[in-house]
């Protein structure tokens, strides 16, 4: 009954039934306190459920969001600590010296697989607290979800050449850009998050279909639900997700689909 609904379902919106049952890792969501206002953690799971997702890495603002979802679904959820106990903190925590024992006093009562998404840009990278916060991935074996521009990728590696990590929105560059990026960082994956370039009509654009071809294993799904009204978007994303990655082949689909997501996390969950 499941394949012949999957089927039914392909031939409706014109994509094969191997894309329509893809399971999907999103990699960027967020579950911040006007989120939970208004969406329940029982009634958020259940979206998650409906989207067929198989993972989430959810951060929240400020923290209590995200483990209030670890609660009701720990097979679904990843946690990942933002620096921010509010929006306002966006454009301030670098310089905030109070984000450091913010951190550490969660990292100790909580067990995460990564930090982030935080927003850096360029220079700033360099600043004490941004440091401080290296420093704790790197102590507690943690993958960093860096919303920054490549010059601020660069030297977060600086400080950590063994780092992992992910760089939101694929820092909303061309591909060509994208690409010179990975290249010089074998440990950098980056998540498509609350962009449409890569596949727009249910089409991979040459540009994108390269740099998926040339780093399979290095690229995410992700919706960013940075406002509470995104959580009521996340289903349809994971369709539209699935029409464009049926315009690639089924081994690379599924990759950037779920599998690099469980393999950048398996070593951690296991750990965990």
């Amino acid at each position: 009954m499941r394949h012949a609904a999957a089927l039914l379902f392909s031939l409706v919106i014109g994509y094969p039934a191997y894309a329509a049952d893809l399971p999907i890792f999103d990699a960027h969501l967020h579950y911040s306190h006007d989120a939970w206002e208004t969406i329940p953690p029982k009634d958020a799971i259940a979206i998650l459920r409906k989207a067929g997702l198989k993972r989430a890495l959810i951060s929240s603002s400020g923290d209590d969001g995200q483990q209030r979802l670890h609660a009701e679904a720990p097979d679904l959820v990843l946690r990942s600590l933002r620096p921010y106990r509010s929006r306002g903190d966006v454009s301030t925590w670098v310089r905030d010296e109070t984000v450091p024992p913010y951190l550490e006093e969660r990292l100790k009562k909580y067990r995460y697989v990564a930090i982030g998404e935080f927003h850096l840009y360029g220079a700033d990278a360099d600043l004490p607290v941004p440091r401080r916060l290296v420093q704790l991935a790197k102590q507690n074996g943690l993958v960093l979800h860096a919303h920054s521009d490549a010059d601020a990728v660069e030297r977060l590696f600086k400080q950590w050449p063994e780092a992992k990590i992910i760089w939101a929105h694929s820092g909303f560059d061309r591909p060509e850009k994208v690409r010179e990026t990975l290249r010089r960082h074998p440990n950098l994956w980056a998540d498509l998050a609350f962009r449409s370039d890569h596949g727009s009509g249910g089409k991979v654009s040459p540009e994108w279909r390269a740099a998926f071809m040339e780093f399979p294993n290095r690229f995410m799904v992700g919706t960013d639900s940075f406002t509470p009204e995104r959580w009521h978007y996340i289903v349809e994303h994971a369709n539209w997700s699935r029409q464009w990655l049926a315009d690639l082949p089924p081994e690379l689909a599924e990759r950037i689909a779920w599998k690099n997501g469980d393999a950048l996390f398996e070593g951690l969950l296991k750990s965990k």
